[in-house]
């Protein structure tokens, strides 16, 4: 008889224990720059994750981290639904530099935490209409040509979709960092 360890009897309870720390609005929602995205966490078959958290961090509309703009923070902090859905609303951002000097495309930079997994992982939305700014991003360029779509939301009539695939075949790209 094999035990069961504890991860995989016990939480974590994210939902019961971070509540109170949910922020979803960088920007408020008349904001002529607002920007609802939506999505679902799912598992290797399709099924919607409850109970997980979804932290974004990102730049303002002109690439800057932290500028206090707005009092800009570029971070939130979503629970999915027991669905697995979750949504958030904000702004898109400026194209970033790196270290190095290199310009990066716009996007959100994306921690997953939830049942099951011993450590968050880590991803990235990219806008599908910086199509240019994408193909000179040295991230995104660094992915399989196959998988870049995994990190490129999709347009929808009133917001962008993105949805995190934890496993299976449209397993979304993530990074060690």
């Amino acid at each position: 008889m094999s035990l069961a360890t504890p991860s995989q009897t016990v939480g974590p309870f994210f939902a019961f224990g971070m509540s109170w720390l949910e922020t979803t609005s960088l920007v408020d929602a008349d904001d002529p720059d607002a920007l609802v995205i939506r999505g679902t966490v799912l598992n290797a078959n399709d099924v919607g994750v409850p109970d997980a958290v979804i932290e974004t961090f990102q730049a303002d509309e002109a690439g800057r981290f932290g500028s206090g703009d707005r009092g800009w923070t570029g971070f939130c902090r979503i629970l999915s639904s027991e669905q697995g859905d979750f949504a958030f609303t904000t702004i898109k951002p400026g194209a970033t530099v790196s270290d190095d000097g290199t310009r990066q495309a716009p996007h959100i930079d994306v921690s997953v935490f939830a049942r099951g997994l011993l450590q968050r992982v880590i991803t990235r939305i990219y806008f599908p209409d910086e199509e240019a700014a994408n193909n000179e991003d040295p991230v995104l360029s660094a992915v399989e040509e196959n998988r870049r779509t995994t990190l490129i939301a999709q347009s929808t009539d009133d917001h962008l979709r993105f949805d995190v695939h934890l496993q299976g075949e449209a397993e979304t790209v993530f990074f060690n960092c």
